[in-house]
């Protein structure tokens, strides 16, 4: 990583220290998770990937939220999956994805806010609810595709 970079996650991460520990937190749960769950796809462009970057974000944004407002929690949550992204760019149809993922588990926090107390949320909310959605995913294959409302993925074949 170069020193421009280095600097640049350091003014996101050094005056929001908890958010930091708790989205490190969030990105080793998400990450083994998504590894038990689909072990053939969590770390390259399939389902398994889609399903790891939508828990990633509810994860970041459930830890923050316990400590601070959903708000706080989701703006630092965009912020550093956001940066996560262009420190570790990848193709354009590869970042489109985990963007587009990341935003849907973004959105899907939002959807249960109103019925869970953030104090009360559990990962299983999350983890029961993307597998659910995982059914209905779709395959990107353009970066004109535009899946609003749905998982995305890289056909692998």
């Amino acid at each position: 990583m170069s020193f421009k970079k280095i600097i640049r996650l350091l003014t996101l991460v050094l005056p929001h220290p908890v958010f930091s520990l708790l989205s490190f937190h969030a990105t080793v749960q998400a990450y083994t998770i998504a590894q038990k769950k689909f072990p053939e796809t969590a770390s390259t462009n399939g389902v398994g990937n889609a399903f790891r970057h939508a828990l990633w974000c509810c994860f970041i944004a459930m830890y923050c939220s316990k400590v601070s407002s959903p708000q706080k929690a989701l703006k630092f949550c965009k912020r550093i999956t956001d940066m996560h992204e262009e420190l570790f760019p990848n193709k354009p149809l590869e970042t489109k994805m985990d963007l587009h993922n990341n935003k849907f588990g973004m959105n899907y926090f939002k959807e249960l806010l109103p019925g869970v107390h953030r104090q009360f949320f559990e990962k299983s909310f999350f983890i029961e609810g993307l597998e659910k959605k995982m059914k209905d995913a779709k395959v990107l294959k353009n970066l004109d595709d535009d899946f609003e409302g749905f998982l995305v993925y890289l056909d692998e074949k």
